[in-house]
């Protein structure tokens, strides 16, 4: 089929052109003398995509998940006690990892579609007295139900118990697209990943990491050796790295880091929010229903809607690729046939996601679902016609009505 295939699976996101002329770089010598000129600097700017003062970023080569492994074993010894909640994939795979390190998961089974229960983790932290609890796990936004969970929140639970554990928080899904304040919400530990909001294909696992959980490291007891934090910190010092890092990703993620702070990350996040707004207006024109049970649920990088009763969402997903040459993302686990998600998020526009509600509403009709021709595009359409900019033209104002 002509033309570039439309990408609106929750990540991989779209790489912009920028992103990519900075990745198709010569292969260079990562021990050259003036390499901590670039690396520094891009170590600082990490940070401020964290909005991190105090933090120290390590950059992995892995996925989300590696940033998992680096979070628990630098911090946590066997059979620690954590406390997280299960509401979607993603959360249970964290609890999973969990598990199979060894450490004694208190996991709070959620209804997948709700977010973090914070009056029960609040009633949780409040009765352990014996403050057996070492960490609180929160999943910011379940990309496999278009769930943002509230970290604040999280941390307002925590304070009021007086409760020491540390918090760790994946934003894989969210950081860089979703506000996200690492210092001012009491984050510990935050994981991310490169083939997000940050525009670059997979490959990297980017973490920031609070003063206190560089601190617990010192008497964690898990093995580690790959994702150990201490080679790190020694080498990320002077600019360098404790084994072989992937120079051309670097340089990707410096190219990214510009065009956010350029910018500028609050207009990041209320772009990500108005593009979702749309999503959301599309869905219902459908006469459909979000996954997320509720507004306070509702993400601004992924939304998973959910087919009627009858029809299978994974026959959504196939006829829009084979057909329109569209990818979305498929429902995942117990989701699976039930709900369909369209990712917007990183690198996108009004007109780039009209094309994904678009080739959705197509793929819906194609397969019987009653959806109304042109409804959703309509919808969505005019709630990006009438939030966009005023602007200028031929001496005449055009504002948003």
């Amino acid at each position: 089929m002509p033309g570039r295939t439309p990408l609106f699976i929750p990540g991989p996101t779209n790489v912009p052109e920028r992103v990519r002329s900075a990745i198709d770089c010569v292969i260079e010598d990562h021990r050259a003398a003036d390499l901590p000129a670039f690396t520094l600097p891009l170590f600082a700017d990490l940070k401020r995509a964290f909005k991190s003062e105090q933090g120290q970023v390590f950059v992995f080569p892995a996925s989300g998940t590696g940033g998992w492994e680096a979070a628990m074993t630098n911090t946590l010894s066997p059979g620690d006690k954590v406390l997280i909640a299960c509401f979607g994939q993603f959360s249970h795979l964290w609890c999973d990892l969990c598990r199979r390190q060894g450490l004694d998961v208190e996991a709070v089974e959620v209804e997948w579609g709700e977010g973090v229960p914070l009056e029960t983790f609040a009633e949780r932290l409040a009765a352990d007295r014996a403050r057996e609890i070492k960490a609180v796990l929160v999943c910011h936004n379940e990309t496999a139900t278009g769930v943002t969970s509230d970290v604040a929140g999280v941390r307002k639970a925590l304070d009021a118990a007086d409760h020491p554990a540390l918090l760790f928080v994946d934003g894989v899904s969210s950081i860089a697209s979703i506000d996200f304040r690492m210092d001012e919400w009491g984050v510990d530990v935050a994981v991310s990943g490169s083939q997000k909001g940050f525009m670059l294909p997979a490959g990297l696992a980017i973490l920031c990491v609070s003063r206190k959980a560089l601190e617990a490291r010192k008497s964690a007891k898990s093995l580690r050796c790959y994702f150990d934090f201490e080679d790190m910190i020694r080498t990320n010092a002077d600019g360098f790295f404790p084994y072989t890092p992937a120079m051309h990703m670097l340089r990707g993620l410096r190219a990214s880091l510009d065009m956010l702070f350029e910018e500028g990350l609050d207009k990041v996040f209320a772009r990500h929010h108005r593009l979702a707004e749309g999503v959301r207006r599309a869905v219902d024109a459908w006469g459909l229903t979000l996954c997320a049970k509720e507004p306070k649920w509702h993400s601004d990088t992924v939304s998973a809607i959910v087919v009627p009763q009858g029809f299978d969402s994974a026959l959504v997903t196939e006829v829009a690729y084979k057909r329109y040459g569209l990818s979305l993302g498929v429902g995942l686990s117990k989701v699976a046939g039930k709900v369909f998600r369209i990712g917007h998020l990183g690198d996108l526009n009004e007109l780039q996601l009209m094309s994904g509600i678009a080739g959705a509403e197509m793929a819906m009709r194609d397969i019987g679902i009653p959806v109304e021709a042109g409804s959703g595009m309509a919808a969505a359409a005019e709630h990006y016609r009438s939030t966009a900019a005023p602007i200028e033209v031929k001496n005449a104002a055009v504002s948003s009505r």
